[in-house]
């Protein structure tokens, strides 16, 4: 039997019990009809597909993983892990975080660090009307043929810019319609101040064990004790980056400066270390995606191993944007994208390692390995790069600082 067959046979299985669930809940119900969160585990376990043998389970399973490597294909491993408990074990068993196999499966892998070997390609899309901003990646390999082709790509995350009387906010969402903060989909922010100069991006959940939760005066800090299934930590504001502007006192025009300090990081994740690396939302009867968890390890939430604690004393990466040179031909700033950005533009970087969380001394910035690369190939289309030590939600926040006005530097 086609694959294919096989997948769409189990979404009417699926449907079917989620249908007589709904139907349960109607019958005892005498007001409104209730909303079945989960499938009904014991009709699902008289479901056909919940008795194949694990060891060929496994097989099938790791050959799907390895074909369909690009979405829209990568829909079939998520479907997979949707059709019953034991199905869900072995794909967690078989898919690797980003930061191994180079792919995003997962909505949280979208919280974990990027590819170690080549960056992830993809692409920002923004709307003027009502300022919003979609990440994407591309279904092709080729980010410029994807736009020849009006291809939206694949939807990763969504930000909303919000005007406050001192600052401006980006509040980022796995939900493209619903970024409002307090909502199951929302997954952080970013806020800058007055002058567009410095930025924060927080996290609305603990980036690591021990994060520090800002909340004004009454901060406090989430250690590993308190992380737990039964304990699961509140939604708040989890500082994991901080984006500063210099400040352009003369006013003359030229390339911005910015320098990026990753709280969550330890430099260490530069020099060959590891980062710390989320493994699953935190459980909330409002999350669509909190019966879904992926990556798991002994802690439920977080991998506390002690090679991923940050500590308050242990410096943090710190990322500078390489300086551009000017052309005198072309009579202009200048950088090597390597074909990835087509458009001149002062929302243009590539940020690299500064000098004390380089892995070694360099003099030669053409040779230092870009972390994070954005720019710009359309009106309203920006590519976006990032590979490791940071995430894809960290890589979004921190390219959505270049698209707020800066008084101070401009």
């Amino acid at each position: 039997m086609p694959f294919s067959s096989m997948i769409q046979e189990m979404k009417g299985e699926i449907g079917a019990i989620s249908r007589r669930g709904l139907l349960r809940s109607r019958s005892h119900s005498t007001g409104r009809v209730q909303r079945v969160e989960e499938p009904d585990e014991a009709a699902m376990r008289e479901s056909s597909w919940a008795h194949v043998p694990p060891e060929l389970l496994r097989e099938v399973l790791a050959k799907v993983e390895a074909v369909e490597a690009r979405w829209p294909g990568r829909g079939a491993v998520v479907a997979c892990a949707g059709v019953c408990r034991g199905w869900r074990g072995a794909v967690k068993e078989i898919v690797r975080a980003p930061e191994a196999s180079g792919r995003l499966t997962f909505p949280i892998s979208l919280k974990q660090p990027g590819p170690r070997d080549a960056p992830l390609k993809c692409f920002i899309r923004r709307n003027r009307a009502t300022q919003s901003y979609s990440l994407c990646i591309g279904v092709t390999e080729d980010v410029f043929r994807s736009v020849a082709l009006a291809d939206d790509g694949k939807f990763l995350l969504a930000a909303r810019k919000y005007r406050r009387p001192s600052c401006t906010e980006y509040l980022i969402s796995l939900d493209a319609r619903d970024t409002p903060k307090g909502n199951g989909t929302y997954i952080g922010k970013l806020r800058s101040n007055f002058l567009g100069t410095k930025f924060t991006v927080y996290d609305a959940h603990p980036p690591c064990a021990g994060a520090v939760v800002s909340k004004g005066p009454s901060a406090h800090m989430i250690g590993s004790a308190q992380v737990s299934p039964m304990n699961p930590p509140p939604a708040g504001n989890y500082p994991v980056s901080h984006i500063s502007y210099e400040v352009n006192v003369l006013g003359s025009r030229g390339p911005r400066k910015m320098n990026c300090v990753m709280d969550s990081i330890p430099v260490s994740a530069i020099k060959g270390g590891t980062a710390p690396t989320q493994t699953e939302f935190p459980s909330s009867n409002s999350s669509p995606f909190a019966s879904v968890p992926f990556f798991g390890s002994k802690s439920g939430r977080l991998d506390s191993s002690g090679a991923q604690l940050t500590t308050q004393n242990e410096s943090k990466v710190a990322l500078k944007n390489k300086s551009p040179r000017w052309h005198e031909q072309l009579q202009c700033w200048c950088l090597n994208f390597h074909g990835r950005v087509t458009v001149a533009s002062v929302k243009n970087f590539q940020l690299v390692a500064s000098d004390e969380s380089a892995p070694t001394p360099s003099n030669q910035e053409e040779d230092d390995d870009v972390i994070l690369q954005f720019g710009k190939i359309g009106k309203d289309l920006f590519t976006m790069d990032y590979r490791y030590p940071i995430s894809a939600f960290q890589a979004f926040a921190i390219c959505l600082s270049s698209f707020d006005t800066k008084i101070g530097c401009e």
